[in-house]
């Protein structure tokens, strides 16, 4: 490029064409954000594509009356050069303060974009639809549901209400194998039981009145018959008198200690007690009663210094009440006998009797309260019916049981087990 020839004193000034001429504050001239000196725009270089080229600098005006030289406003191009130099370094500057973008894909990048939710109008139409039909299959299922639920539970609601009332013969229909048809079966348990317990309390009052109306009734007659001269005042009377009261008296006796068993308030006085004289006292104390009878009663014998920790009073009540039973059901001719044994850390006492036996139906019953054989539910053969349900209550009181086998025709075996000192 050849270089512009100076100009001679006085001589016109060059004005630079359009295509040189840049504004104001560039190339050079302070102000615009140019860079003083260079002639360029922030952000080219030489050579580069939106240069600009410099204007020489010219003599002052000798004319101070001649007009500026006119400057051409910038161009479209070189005002859109400057909004992105501008952009270009406001993000060069703010890049420290900036964080990186990032991407979000809802699935893997490799595979092509699907649309799996569409809210166009048309969809949401079908949306509505299928959720409609959603809520009416929820609501019918719930409803079925509901239906199959409550109908047993108002069964069982009517059976208790009935039960209630009195109705002990009230069951619900057991149906399926939930949770449901598991409560049926409980409530129907319930309820039978509570019709056993129903009947043994309408016996138990029954036999309660016909014990204690039986004696009184007998002193009552035997009072009147005294007052109206009909017998005599005699040791008969007398004796038989107090033989009606010693029987109330027993049986109102049988009635406060069960009643204290079942309360939890029967009370023990443990001490060491010898087998072999518990047999002995209780042979002794009942021979009389067995010779009345026409009934042998004898003691097989125990092993010698056999000990147990007791109640010698109540273990006496209860062995006492053992052979009492077997001497009112043996016949005439017929015997009792009484044994011990060991077996392990536990002691095995026996009552074993000759009499009629117990039927197998019968046996599983002989500890129920009032409780007797058909064919022995006349008192002739005296006792209370209580005797052997004290039995029970006492061996359970010694941590002990009471069972007993029978075979009929050919008699019973009572076995009180107790256990062992330590055991």
């Amino acid at each position: 490029m050849s270089q512009a020839p100076t100009s001679a004193p006085g001589a016109a000034r060059v004005v630079p064409s359009d295509a040189t001429r840049v504004a104001p504050g560039w190339g050079g001239v302070p102000g615009a954000g140019g860079v003083p000196g260079t002639g360029r725009v922030p952000g080219t270089g030489p050579g580069g594509a939106a240069e600009a080229v410099a204007t020489p600098r010219a003599s002052p005006p000798q004319d101070t009356a001649a007009a500026p030289a006119p400057v051409k406003a910038p161009s479209d191009a070189n005002t859109s050069l400057v909004n992105t130099c501008v952009s270009t370094s406001r993000a060069e500057q703010l890049a420290p303060y900036v964080a990186p973008s990032a991407l979000l894909y809802v699935s893997s990048p490799a595979r092509a974009a699907t649309t799996f939710f569409d809210l166009s109008a048309g969809n949401r139409a079908r949306i509505a639809g299928g959720a409609a039909l959603v809520l009416l299959v929820t609501v019918t299922v719930t409803t079925l549901a509901g239906i199959r639920l409550v109908r047993p539970l108002r069964a069982l609601t009517h059976a208790a209400r009935r039960m209630e009332g009195g109705d002990t013969a009230a069951r619900v229909r057991v149906t399926g194998g939930d949770e449901l048809a598991r409560l049926a079966v409980a409530f129907n348990s319930m309820s039978e039981r509570r019709e056993q317990l129903e009947s043994v309390r309408k016996a138990m009052v029954s036999d309660v009145a016909h014990e204690l109306r039986t004696p009184l009734s007998n002193i009552r007659g035997w009072l009147e018959a005294a007052e109206d001269g009909v017998v005599a005042h005699d040791q008969v009377l007398l004796t038989s008198l107090l033989e009606e009261a010693l029987l109330l008296q027993h049986v109102i006796d049988d009635l406060r200690d069960l009643s204290a068993a079942d309360a939890g308030e029967l009370r023990l006085r443990k001490e060491w007690v010898d087998v072999g004289d518990l047999l002995a006292q209780t042979a002794v104390a009942h021979r009389a009663s067995a010779e009345q009878a026409g009934v042998a009663l004898s003691v097989a014998g125990s092993p010698l210094g056999l000990l147990l920790e007791a109640d010698p009073v109540r273990l006496r009540q209860a062995l006492g009440n053992l052979v009492s039973n077997a001497i009112r059901h043996t016949p005439r001719g017929g015997e009792v006998t009484l044994r011990a044994r060991v077996e392990g850390l536990r002691v095995l006492i026996e009552v074993e009797d000759t009499g009629s036996g117990i039927a197998p139906d019968e046996l599983p019953h002989v500890f129920d309260r009032f409780w007797r054989a058909e064919k022995s539910r006349s008192r002739g053969t005296g006792g209370s019916g209580l005797g052997l349900s004290i039995v029970r209550k006492l061996a359970e009181a010694h941590g002990g049981v009471v069972s007993a086998s029978s075979s009929l025709g050919v008699g019973t075996v009572f076995t009180l087990t107790l256990p062992m000192p330590g055991a």
